[in-house]
């Protein structure tokens, strides 16, 4: 069977006179992040989109990736939906790409050298900082089309740098907002803690209706030595959002990352998730929670690289899916040959809410070492009768029972963010999705 019929480039909307016109309105940038958008701009017209031939694109429904009729937005959206119902140092706010918000960062925080500033800011005052972590390890898991063309046409984006040995407790805030039918996003955040620093970042993804969108996001989030790392990453874009959202992840020698994950919007989401191990005693904690209704497709693609020894990964990703609803989870562990000791795990687990959802399930193992301890495992299973009945046994209704009993899956995950606040506002986002 042949491959479907694609666009190869962006059609009317997001063609060459809009990125000229996106180029010139960064002037004033520099030179260097002029020449890096527009060789990714070239990038994004050279490469393919991803056909039934390629591995990385397996069980994906190819047919509706369509980039047509997308265009860039230029005035913010009326209603912003304010996500940040916690404690958080600083907050910053993008609506259809313009910031819209932020809050002054502590004059403490300042004064010990932490930057948390718009992306297009840190270029102009930070611009070296930037030029060092921008993709400086791609996640290279399939998607390379869709980071060429984030890369083309980003502007709405943060760092977050946090100098050597300076802890912060309270999470950094980022929200990016879509409205209007057939508007596009582009964001890119990045998260630089250089040696012994602590800090964590919450960045949301979120539509302000539910017209048909285009998001397309990059993460770069570095651990120096000794560093600890939180991200937690929410998107719950529109019913008709195509959206890819890919996230490279260094951990250096003893660094520590956690980096969670919730999915609950878009028509289609692909969310690429790269974890580098990169000095003895370095550990990426990689978690993800999905919640996927109607005919919803969730394609997750994960890497876990140990590159030196004596390094763990641990990861774990569960879904619930209703409906006709489907989700595609594709892992690899890799091991070089010099990462001898590695310790590696990898699960994924389906809780399957209806006959007619569909989970698949690819995990992998790639083994160069002799002295390593790595498995993989992943489950699909239904809610067990016995569990249901002794909650509606006791008056819940169906409905409130099943969601319950998910919330006790998911409970899991969420359980290992130490900020008791902001679980609860993940928690109030995934009920949600179940009133709507």
């Amino acid at each position: 069977m042949s491959a479907p019929a694609l666009s190869s480039a962006a059609a009317p909307g997001l063609d060459s006179s809009r990125f000229a016109t996106h180029l010139s309105q960064r002037a004033y940038l520099p030179a260097w992040w002029l020449e890096t958008k527009k060789a990714a701009w070239n990038q994004f017209n050279a490469l393919p989109m991803p056909a039934r031939t390629d591995e990385t694109w397996r069980f994906s429904n190819l047919s509706s990736l369509d980039l047509s009729g997308f265009d860039l937005p230029e005035e913010p959206a009326a209603h912003i939906p304010h996500l940040s119902s916690f404690p958080h140092a600083a907050e910053i706010i993008f609506s259809n790409r313009q910031l819209v918000s932020r809050s002054s960062l502590p004059a403490d925080l300042a004064a010990k050298g932490v930057i948390f500033a718009p992306l297009d800011e840190a270029l102009t005052r930070h611009g070296a900082l930037v030029q060092t972590y921008f993709q400086k390890h791609p996640a290279n898991l399939g998607s390379g089309k869709f980071v060429a063309l984030n890369t083309a046409f980003t502007a709405a984006g943060a760092l977050l740098f946090v100098p050597k040995g300076v802890e912060i407790t309270e999470p950094f805030v980022v929200q990016h907002t879509l409205s209007g039918a057939n508007k596009a996003a582009f964001p890119h955040t990045l998260v630089i803690l250089e040696d012994n620093a602590q800090a964590t970042l919450v960045e949301f993804f979120v539509s302000a209706d539910q017209a048909r969108h285009l998001a397309s996001g990059v993460n770069d989030l570095h651990a120096g030595p000794g560093a600890r790392l939180t991200y937690v990453g929410a998107q719950n874009w529109s019913a008709d959002t195509l959206a890819f959202q890919t996230n490279s992840i260094v951990a250096e020698r003893d660094a520590r990352v956690l980096s969670l994950n919730v999915h609950l919007g878009g028509r289609q989401a692909r969310h690429e998730s790269h974890s580098r191990l990169l000095g003895p005693g370095a550990h990426s904690e990689m978690l993800a929670l999905t919640v996927a209704t109607g005919s919803q497709e969730f394609d997750q693609r994960t890497l876990q690289t140990h590159v030196s020894p004596h390094t763990t990964s641990n990861l774990l990703y569960k879904n619930a899916l209703l409906d006709t609803a489907k989700s595609i989870f594709s892992g690899l562990i890799i091991v070089e040959p010099d990462a001898q000791k590695t310790d590696a795990y990898q699960k994924n687990r389906n809780l399957m809410l209806s006959d007619e959802a569909e989970a698949h399930s690819l995990p992998g193992l790639e083994i160069q070492a002799n002295d390593v301890k790595c498995s993989h495992g992943s489950t699909s299973a239904r809610i067990e009768p016995e569990q249901a009945f002794y909650l509606q046994a006791r008056g819940i209704k169906p409905e409130a029972a099943k969601q319950m009993l998910v919330f006790a899956f998911f409970e899991e995950v969420l359980n290992q963010l130490p900020d008791e606040k902001l679980h609860a506002s993940l928690s109030a986002m995934i009920e949600a999705k179940f009133q709507k």
